[in-house]
């Protein structure tokens, strides 16, 4: 009996993330808007030093931080139009990371971002994702532009870069402490002539 419950709800879940938050759906990922039900899930990824090693963000200390940036991405969502998303494995229903856009005020451009748990990396998941997210960017929400931004050292950031069809743009400055970032981007006239 209890295995049947289990099965239900497995189920209901799918159905309910499918049918009512999904956004993006690809091979093997739900791509929807991030809640507050997300909040454990992202704090176990953003608590993870070595995932945050290749961000240059500090390893989060608060659920109260992980709350904080819930509420700004629900006005991202609001504003903009779009915005990071949670990223679930449709074959287990579970939260393995985020991925998806997020406008930089700073820079006036549109940034493709992603971060998974370290026991989803090397399985192909953030390049998946990011060409969902760039098509979706561009057919869908009309972008002109989408850009990514890396630290040096992150090399398996900038091969997915590179994968989805993204090019060396400079490496210069995202901010203070970053001062040599590298920088790739993807025009849509270069997307839709590809």
């Amino acid at each position: 009996m209890w295995c049947l419950a289990k099965i239900f709800w497995t189920v209901f879940q799918y159905l309910i993330n499918h049918t009512m938050k999904t956004l993006i759906e690809t091979k093997r990922l739900l791509l929807r808007a991030i809640t507050f039900e997300d909040k454990e899930q992202l704090f176990e990824l953003h608590t993870d030093p070595d995932v945050q090693q290749w961000t240059g963000e500090p390893v989060v200390e608060s659920m109260q931080e992980i709350e904080q940036a819930i509420a700004i991405r629900h006005n991202d969502y609001t504003q903009y139009g779009f915005g990071r998303l949670a990223t679930i494995h449709k074959q287990t229903n579970e939260f393995i990371g985020w991925a998806g856009l997020t406008y930089l005020p700073e820079f006036d451009k549109v940034d493709l971002g992603y971060r998974f748990k370290k026991k989803y990396w090397g399985m192909g998941f953030a390049t998946e994702a990011s060409k969902a997210i760039i098509d979706h960017g561009f057919n869908v929400l009309n972008l002109d532009l989408i850009i990514a931004i890396a630290l040096p050292e992150n090399k398996a950031s900038i091969k997915v870069m590179q994968k989805v069809g993204m090019i060396y743009d400079k490496q210069a400055p995202y901010d203070d402490e970053f001062p040599d970032a590298i920088w790739y981007k993807l025009e849509k006239t270069a997307y839709n002539n590809s």
